[in-house]
């Protein structure tokens, strides 16, 4: 049997998310991300959310769930959000602190012992785990990282 292997030019396309209440999903994200709204369905049983920057769709959000993020169950782990600069993480870290949002962490971590990347870790208003990271310049001072030499986007 032949092998298939992805053509090169494959990229992430956009992410799609189960959310419990859209309205409050869509505000969370386009405050924390500062995506547009492309699209909206309003009907009762159909409500969507199409969500990006600059003409591209990143962000799809369904109003299609009851409870909340189940960590325990096969599936997503967390999302990741890459952003240019460590000040970018910080102002984006300041926006979720004014909206009351959980961390995983106490402030700018980076993703492991001695690492230079790093972020923020923090949930969505249906627990959904995210983080937004800069490659550069989110070391600690000591060199230590939340969890040990496990990657801290494991959220352990």
């Amino acid at each position: 049997m032949a092998q298939l292997t992805a053509h090169s030019s494959l990229t992430t396309g956009h992410i799609g998310l189960n959310v419990t209440d859209l309205d409050r999903s869509r505000a969370f994200y386009q405050r924390v991300f500062g995506f547009e709204l492309f699209r909206e369905g309003t009907e009762s049983e159909r409500r969507f959310a199409f969500l990006g920057r600059d003409g591209a769709l990143a962000v799809t959000l369904w109003q299609q769930s009851k409870g909340s993020f189940a960590t325990g169950t096969p599936g997503l782990h967390h999302l990741s959000f890459q952003v240019a600069s460590v000040e970018a993480v910080r102002e984006v870290e300041q926006v979720l602190r004014e909206l009351g949002a959980e961390f995983a962490y106490e402030g700018v971590v980076p993703h492991g012992e001695g690492a230079d990347s790093g972020g923020i870790f923090f949930t969505d208003p249906d627990g959904i785990r995210l983080e937004v990271f800069t490659a550069h310049g989110a070391h600690s001072d000591d060199g230590s990282a939340p969890s040990g030499t496990a990657p801290t986007c494991g959220f352990f």
